[in-house]
């Protein structure tokens, strides 16, 4: 049947891929950790009205660099009735699908969305990226990743996504009935969300890129910034020997102040685009 586990594909490994944008491209925008999910519907509209732009206010090109969903249990949300939340998932994909008809959108996957296989990139008409892939654009050689991959002192969680990124792994897991993956999941987000309530008054203890790991990926790539989300910390972080690495801003809309942008990449460099709060 359709969506069922055993048709569904699992996400390549991590490697490293290479895109060169066509010569035509003048404009690209970057987004991630939008977290996603049906009871957040703020964050879900501004995103939605991003993507219902008029196409001469879009950019050449989207990419979303992990973290687009709070949570993706496997591509059979899409069309299992068994699933509560099917509708909203369904129109998380069509918003995308339709914008994807005239500007391209590439995907690559964050730690809440890992799972999204290729069933589920066809449903949203996007092209799947590996973590890290390197971007050549303007004349220049950009590192692309979602970032958890460098958060070297998060040890834990290094583990964790060790693990949950064997293909071995991820087949068992998608052979469990959907109702059971839901619930894994919501467990796995309840620890997620208690240890951010025990770490929020100490910014020590929050994971982050290790410095010496980016600067050691952007030396292997020959790329000069590596732009990459996860740490919900927008900033400019600087390297060394003029390497650098620019974070991306999460989403919430809810938030006080929201949280909603694009990091715009032009011929004029690179900048922070807030989006319309309503």
């Amino acid at each position: 049947a359709p969506g069922s586990p055993a048709l569904m594909s699992a996400p390549s490994p991590d490697r490293l891929d290479q895109l060169r944008a066509p010569v035509h491209w003048q404009a690209v925008d970057f987004i991630s950790d939008l977290h996603l999910q049906p009871g957040e519907p703020q964050t879900f509209e501004v995103w939605r009205a991003m993507l219902q732009r008029p196409v001469s206010e879009r950019p050449d090109a989207l990419f979303i660099l992990g973290d687009l969903f709070e949570v993706w249990v496997g591509d059979d949300v899409l069309a299992s009735t068994a699933s509560t939340d099917q509708a909203f998932w369904r129109a998380c994909a069509e918003a995308l699908r339709v914008f994807s008809v005239h500007t391209p959108v590439y995907f690559m996957a964050g730690n809440r969305d890992f799972l999204l296989g290729a069933q589920g990139l066809h449903a949203c008409g996007m092209h799947g990226l590996s973590d890290p892939t390197t971007f050549d654009f303007l004349g220049q050689h950009w590192l692309l990743s979602h970032g958890d991959a460098l958060c070297l002192a998060d040890t834990d969680y290094m583990r964790f996504r060790a693990q949950v990124r064997q293909p071995s792994w991820q087949r068992d897991f998608l052979a469990q009935p959907l109702s059971e993956r839901t619930a894994i999941a919501r467990d796995l987000r309840e620890q997620s969300e208690a240890r951010k309530r025990n770490t929020a008054n100490d910014p020590s203890l929050w994971a982050d890129v290790d410095a010496a790991a980016a600067r050691a990926a952007l030396q292997a790539t020959g790329a000069h910034t590596l732009i990459h989300g996860h740490t919900h910390r927008p900033a400019v972080h600087a390297l060394g020997d003029g390497l650098q690495r620019v974070v991306l801003s999460d989403w919430d809309a809810a938030a006080h102040p929201p949280r909603a942008e694009v990091l715009r990449l032009d011929a004029q460099g690179l900048r922070r685009v807030p989006l319309p709060l309503s």
